[in-house]
């Protein structure tokens, strides 16, 4: 179901002695993300782009009995067989789906039945692994399942906040505090020339980051600070929200109609502005970056700044140039704790999500995991502390729709030299 081109990347990513080991790991980290939660948080759903977490728990379950045990056992007999249209989330060819706005409407199965199936069909996958031990296809597809898994676990971050944060009360997710780093403003220059673009090695890539190849960038520079909740304050204090001269069209009639005047999450408090962390309502950190911007925001506030968004050519480059900022980070949960200043928030570009040159999407249902959605949305590069280690690489491709910002999303300036 994979092309020989990924299943190349994908090979010797799991040695035969730890794939057990490795996937009950990724598998108790999902769930222990959800662990501080209460039972009724798990099937919350405040808008359609937010799934509940008890849908992620069964959906990522879904996914290893779909693509994989389905696929691989002969008359294999499911769970129950209504969970393959209740959590499929967008595979066509793989049936019906439920609504992704309509997952909050359903209480069953519980809590409790979803974690039933999670542990039935990993005793089938752990089986089957034992019994078909160094079948190179199967491991690329459980590689495959793995990462789709660790994306879930960041969106899991992402939505738990987002249900949390909607809730008046605004409960701390956790207690745990954290330590923002300051970081030093300066700029990295690149000189025009040809530049290799995608991955390049042995380990795990999606299809989406394939093939590398080459591409021509003129002189550019990009600044190492991603932009600040201070800096951005000051975009806000301008006016920066109320000027049209700052904004692409769509972007000022989503401004319009939305009536912001700040990122997400963002209010004021005694006068100061203060937000929404998943440790509770915080005063905003000044040197902290700014997180849960849109791509309409990054663009306006990089046009005021006398500035523009980077290319996802040229920020890839700075990402390989500073290895700090593709290292794995300590666990969550806020946007700036970390012990490394760069890789605290996914950054937008000003490029459009869309295939590279030569681009072969998976085979099979999992054509649609990437392929389908080269529309209309924008490229993000980086990671953020909420990215589960492995997931940091210069070539990783992350993509949204240029009004979203539930997700930790920030900015960094690019210019021309």
């Amino acid at each position: 179901m994979i092309h020989s081109q990924q299943s190349a990347i994908f090979a010797g990513t799991l040695g035969s002695g730890t794939v057990g080991a490795r996937f009950r790991q990724v598998r108790a980290k999902s769930e222990a993300i959800c662990a501080p939660l209460q039972t009724e948080d798990y099937v919350v759903q405040p808008c359609a782009e937010v799934s509940p977490p008890k849908w992620h728990l069964a959906h990522t379950t879904w996914f290893f009995e779909a693509a994989i045990l389905k696929q691989t056992i002969h008359d294999y007999r499911p769970f129950n067989p209504e969970f393959f249209r209740l959590f499929n989330s967008y595979y066509k060819s793989a049936g019906e789906h439920w609504l992704q706005g309509e997952r909050g409407q359903l209480s069953r199965p519980t809590v409790a039945g979803i974690i039933a199936y999670r542990r039935a069909v990993d005793d089938r996958l752990l089986a089957l692994l034992d019994k078909e031990e160094g079948n190179p296809a199967l491991l690329t597809l459980l590689e495959l399942g793995l990462n789709h898994e660790q994306q879930h676990q960041e969106l899991l971050l992402m939505d738990i906040k987002f249900i949390l944060g909607t809730n008046p009360s605004m409960p701390a997710y956790t207690g745990a505090d954290w330590l923002a780093p300051a970081v030093a403003e300066n700029w990295t220059d690149f000189a025009a020339g040809v530049y290799e673009v995608g991955y390049e090695g042995n380990a795990f890539a999606y299809d989406n980051e394939c093939p590398r190849h080459k591409q021509y960038l003129q002189d550019f520079a990009i600044r190492n600070k991603t932009v600040t909740c201070a800096e951005f304050i000051e975009f806000i204090d301008a006016g920066g929200y109320a000027d049209p001269r700052l904004w692409l069209s769509q972007g000022w009639d989503w401004v319009q109609q939305s009536g912001l005047t700040a990122p997400l999450y963002w209010f004021r408090k005694n006068s100061a502005w203060h937000h929404y962390t998943l440790h509770g309502a915080r005063p905003v950190a000044e040197h902290e970056p700014v997180v849960h911007v849109s791509y309409f925001e990054a663009d306006a506030f990089a046009r005021w700044k006398g500035c523009r968004l980077p290319v996802e050519a040229e920020l890839e480059q700075w990402l390989a140039w500073h290895p700090d900022t593709t290292s794995p980070q300590p666990d969550v949960i806020h946007p700036s704790r970390s012990d490394q200043a760069n890789n605290q928030v996914w950054t937008w570009t000003a490029s459009h999500y869309s295939p590279y040159p030569g681009y072969r999407p998976y085979s099979g249902m999992l054509g649609e995991y990437n392929g389908k959605f080269m529309c209309n949305q924008f490229v993000l590069r980086g990671g953020c502390v909420a990215t589960p280690a492995g997931h940091y690489r210069p070539s990783y491709r992350n993509f949204y729709l240029p009004h979203q910002r539930w997700m930790f999303s920030g900015i960094r300036l690019a210019k021309d030299c």
